[in-house]
């Protein structure tokens, strides 16, 4: 059996509803490292954290770019690595199956199809067009020699689409279409995440990070949850601190933010192993 079918086979097997694990999102190969060597169980990629750590905005990535870069993320840890593939990258349903079938190709496990597209006023896919795009990207990950982990996600909540009901009409739709994993990123009520859950009978992935999505660990396994990611909220939260450092060398000249900063020898000593 290949390394790439055993991680996949491990990836599954940590979705459990109820009982839900952390995968976070690194944006390089050193953030990937890190996170691996503290006792992630597997990683993801995070679009938003990648497009900015390139000084490019949202929407812009191409499918060649991100598929390079889950290859790095892929070598530079021993986990299984699952990527945000945006809408696949493709206008058309054969190109959507093509791009599952060329991630799998990096080493990646898993990957998403979103029923949005950027850089557009109306963003969202309509329900039969989204559905097919589903269709296509199963038919993509079942042509694979291993489980690969499809997860299908409805964006109506990070596009000001505030409606529950056809979130959920699009889930049960990709679920029925034979998606591994749910995801509607962007609900901020526990009530409503709890309504996705037991509206389907696939695992469900929540984001926290995003304002107004402060759950906790135990609220998700409560809630019947089997994934937590956290988006870009690590790259941010890195930056930040590269922001306020700006700030206090140009505001006054001082540089006691590099009292806290991690050593070299700790940072080196885990890139050296």
């Amino acid at each position: 059996m290949s390394n790439q079918h055993t991680l996949a086979k491990k990836f599954r097997a940590l979705h459990q509803p109820g009982k839900p694990f952390i995968i976070p999102n690194p944006w390089d190969a050193g953030s990937a490292r890190y996170l691996a060597a503290r006792g992630f169980p597997a990683l993801a990629t995070t679009s938003a954290g990648f497009v900015f750590s390139r000084a490019m905005s949202e929407g812009s990535l191409t499918r060649d770019l991100v598929l390079t870069h889950a290859s790095e993320l892929v070598e530079a840890s021993n986990l299984p690595v699952s990527a945000d593939l945006e809408d696949c990258y493709a206008a058309a349903a054969e190109g959507v199956a093509d791009t599952i079938r060329q991630a799998a190709a990096t080493g990646l496990v898993g990957g998403s199809i979103e029923d949005a597209r950027q850089g557009t006023s109306d963003p969202m896919y309509g329900f039969e067009e989204a559905l097919d795009r589903v269709r296509a990207a199963v038919e993509g990950a079942r042509s694979l020699p291993f489980p690969f982990t499809l997860t299908a996600r409805c964006e109506n909540y990070l596009f000001d689409r505030q409606d529950l009901a056809d979130t959920i009409k699009r889930l049960q739709a990709y679920q029925d279409a034979g998606a591994d994993v749910l995801y509607a990123p962007g609900l901020t009520r526990i009530e409503d995440v709890k309504s996705v859950v037991t509206s389907v009978d696939r695992p469900v992935n929540v984001v926290v990070g995003l304002p107004g999505t402060q759950f906790s660990v135990e609220e998700l396994a409560r809630a019947g949850v089997a994934r937590i990611s956290i988006g870009s909220a690590l790259f941010r939260t890195a930056f930040t601190a590269v922001i306020q450092a700006t700030d206090e060398m140009l505001a006054t000249g001082t540089f006691t933010f590099a009292k806290t900063a991690t050593g070299f020898g700790e940072l080196n000593e885990l890139f050296s192993s």
